[in-house]
């Protein structure tokens, strides 16, 4: 059940006045195929025996699991040709449904994005999904500890000037719902399938049934979490 004020009608949940911090890629833009030949190339190179499809924690920094293939000596040169390979093929990444009419429709200062990706990264992404660019952005390099731990949304609802209690945030992965969790988020909203393992207070399939009227976020819930 949300901590956040809501109130709770037939089939929807309705949050007033929240700060509102998305995650990016599984939220606002679905980048499997983008990421996924990166990888696969990055990988030939680095760790041969690393399969993105099959091993990649999804939800954790890409330098963290990186350093974690090459060890810390190798690892800024490997972070480095992985980033530039994820810019390359940034163009593959698409939107995923309703992300960018939502967040169109959202006041300026009101909504961030939370990502563990780098921010040239998660950028690149953003605009070849043709999702609006925020005006808030954490990304991996601002931070130095990365979901699970509370640093990334706890400095999101801060460049907000919000509480954290008073913000809703819309996560995919495990790792991001634990960090929003700890960082004493008011409301967890599961975005997709994989979202339900880490116990968010709601689940949608996507955000086709989020809208945002007259200040108030509506939210048509398939299930809670």
């Amino acid at each position: 059940m949300p901590k956040l004020s809501h109130e709770r009608r037939a089939s929807s949940w309705e949050f007033a006045g929240a700060g509102i911090l998305f995650d990016c890629d599984g939220v606002l833009v679905d980048s499997v195929d983008a990421a996924a030949p990166a990888w696969e190339e990055w990988a030939r190179r680095h760790a041969p025996a690393f399969d993105f499809r099959r091993d990649a924690p999804h939800g954790m920094r890409p330098s963290e699991v990186v350093t974690g293939l090459v060890g810390p000596e190798a690892a800024p040169a490997a972070i480095a040709h992985l980033i530039a390979l994820e810019v390359e093929a940034a163009a593959e990444t698409r939107e995923i449904p309703g992300a960018a009419r939502l967040v169109g429709s959202l006041p300026r200062g009101a909504w961030a994005v939370v990502t563990s990706s780098n921010r040239i990264v998660a950028t690149a992404r953003l605009r070849s999904a043709e999702v609006p660019h925020p005006s808030v952005l954490v990304a991996a390099e601002d931070v130095s500890r990365g979901k699970p731990e509370p640093d990334p949304y706890l400095l999101g609802a801060q460049r907000l000037g919000r509480a954290p209690a008073d913000c809703i945030v819309f996560e995919d992965s495990v790792p991001g719902i634990r960090s929003a969790r700890a960082a004493g988020i008011g409301a967890v909203i599961g975005v997709g399938s994989g979202s339900r393992a880490g116990g968010p207070d709601l689940v949608v399939a996507d955000l086709d049934g989020v809208r945002w009227h007259e200040g108030v976020l509506v939210v048509d819930v398939a299930e809670a979490g």
